[in-house]
């Protein structure tokens, strides 16, 4: 079995329960529904179309309070779904945190009408906005009137179909992997480009910063020696003749030194004599080595004019520098580096955006390169697709009836193309979108068709159809309720009829009927009782045996052939 047949053979969901409460003629109904085929019939105006209404709430269609029964200040409508692990529906749930933790595959929807006019819809008892709700359901009921059929009719829809039927899916997962890794690249790219532009003046004002910092090549720790330095030379003179006068005052120490040799000439070696002398000793010591030192300062405070130019000017463009930039003199050295790392950063964004630049072709000429190989399947799977339908629709009993798809150019992660069908059902006319069909049985035979080609090869959600077989009887009918029952073996069925062709092919009969209240009832038909419906669809209010005979006979062919 091919992958395609395997997703196709898992139901998208089924509708296990359906419970309603006063909602127009309805005072309660609780309806269990089964895979299959499930057929409804009943008198006109018994309230079959109660149920489709009922269920326009349950996937997210506005509710007025014209719905509430007469005496109810509320509807209530409520549908239980069993969900496959695989549909999207079920990845929605999942992350919406909606998901029944007891029992997973189970969803529970529920809509409620005020009659102040507000209305409000729940999963699992959650409330959600009702456009969670249609966006939750899109892909688990489709409700097919006579004068609405929305689903097949959106392109995405058709496209869908027609990739199921025809094109790789491991082609399409690549195609769109490629497709939205282009689209992030380039939307990361545009983000990147803004900031640059941005940056753009800034990154110039740095430069131009960098570069003064950088003529002024100021070390770490200079400006702290250079202005101690411009200080000592500033004030040379007068500090030269601090230093003359002080060693002139250390070279006149005569006196000492006579002190010393008169106390060294005592013959005496008390104590304290000794120390006196060793301490003048050390003194004149002391004022020899003060007096060499001093000296040498003294040569040190030589002037030298250029030089203390060069540190004027040096120092003067050190604090031009510190009020343009705002930062302490000290601080110049350590500002240059972290306005060099700012700008290393800006180059870094700009090596980044030629990065995904480059990223972004890469995965644009993959996208176009796979998405030409799926645009080759597509058109060579139009022809087949288009031939299988064609051919169910004449089957329905639309002579003359063809689908033709019309391609055209729409670039998107689905590929280079969208896709229309168009219908034709007179051979003199031109064809015509699905939804632009006048009339609303055909247009009804036409979806079962595409439906029940698609479903070879998709996944099918739950569909609900309303008189299908309108303006049919006989051996279309017949045909019409056969090709029921195989779209059946695919996705479950619950279709509203006025033939018995098609009920007696039904896994499930429901009757509506109204009670002496006019209240709106709908029950499961057993085998007796369904003679009776079908011998009542077959001849009205006089039931006879022949039709009696007739709706066995009818039965009979049903089952024999779910047999074979």
């Amino acid at each position: 079995m091919t992958k395609a047949k395997k997703i196709a053979a898992t139901r998208q969901a089924t509708l296990k329960q359906l419970t309603i409460r006063d909602f127009a003629l309805v005072s309660f109904l609780d309806i269990d529904l089964t895979p299959g085929l499930t057929v409804i019939t009943g008198e006109s105006g018994a309230g079959k179309s109660i149920l489709l209404s009922a269920l326009g709430l349950v996937i997210g269609e506005r509710a007025n309070t014209e719905v509430i029964r007469p005496g109810a200040q509320r509807a209530d409508v409520s549908a239980e779904f069993e969900l496959a692990e695989t549909t999207d529906a079920f990845a929605y749930l999942s992350e919406l945190a909606l998901c029944d933790e007891d029992q997973p595959g189970r969803c529970l929807v529920r809509r409620i009408v005020s009659r102040d006019g507000r209305s409000r819809a729940f999963i699992n008892g959650t409330p959600v906005t009702r456009q969670v709700l249609r966006t939750f359901t899109e892909g688990l009921l489709d409700i097919h009137s006579q004068h609405e059929n929305q689903r097949l009719a959106n392109k995405d829809v058709q496209l869908r179909l027609l990739d199921d039927y025809g094109v790789k899916e491991t082609d399409l997962h690549a195609m769109r992997v490629s497709y939205r890794a282009w689209r992030d690249d380039l939307a990361a790219a545009d983000r990147l480009r803004d900031l640059l532009a941005s940056k753009e003046d800034r990154a110039s004002l740095l430069n131009y910063q960098l570069e003064e910092l950088a003529t002024l090549a100021l070390a770490e720790g200079e400006f702290e020696r250079i202005e101690k330095e411009h200080k000592r030379l500033n004030q040379a003179q007068d500090l030269r003749g601090i230093v003359a006068d002080s060693l002139t005052t250390l070279e006149d120490m005569d006196p000492v030194g006579r002190t010393l040799r008169a106390l060294e000439g005592i013959d005496d070696d008390q104590p304290q004599l000794v120390a006196a002398r060793e301490f003048l000793n050390s003194a004149l010591a002391l004022i020899d080595d003060a007096v060499r030192d001093l000296r040498g300062y003294d040569d040190s405070l030589e002037v030298n004019p250029e030089y203390l130019t060069t540190i004027d000017v040096r120092l003067a463009l050190v604090h031009d520098l510190s009020r343009k930039h705002q930062v302490a003199p000290p601080d110049l050295a350590s500002h240059y580096g972290k306005l060099q790392v700012e700008l290393d950063e800006i180059s870094t964004d700009k090596t980044a955006f030629v990065a995904l630049a480059e990223s972004a072709q890469q995965h644009e000429a993959a996208y176009r390169k796979r998405a030409k190989v799926v645009s080759g399947q597509r058109r060579s799977a139009a022809n087949s697709f288009a031939t299988a339908v064609s051919s169910c629709i004449k089957t329905l009993g639309i002579e003359g009836g063809e689908l033709n798809l019309s391609f055209s150019e729409a670039e998107s992660e689905r590929g280079l193309e969208s896709v229309e069908f168009h219908i034709v059902t007179n051979p003199n006319y031109p064809g015509a979108p699905l939804s632009k069909i006048a009339s609303g049985g055909e247009r009804a035979r036409i979806s079962l068709a595409i439906q029940v080609v698609a479903a070879e090869k998709t996944a099918l959600p739950c569909l609900v159809l309303d008189e299908a077989d309108i303006g049919v009887g006989g051996t279309t009918a017949d045909v019409v309720g056969r090709l029921l029952r195989a779209l059946a073996e695919h996705t479950q069925v619950i279709c509203v009829t006025h033939a018995p062709q098609v009920a007696a092919l039904g896994q499930r009969h429901l009757r509506v009927h109204k009670d002496a209240k006019q209240d709106t009832h709908i029950e499961p038909l057993a085998e007796d009782t369904r003679i009776d419906e079908l011998a009542r669809m077959l001849a009205g209010a006089d039931v006879t045996q022949e039709s009696r005979d007739y709706a066995r006979t009818l039965l009979s062919e049903a089952n024999a052939d779910a047999v074979h």
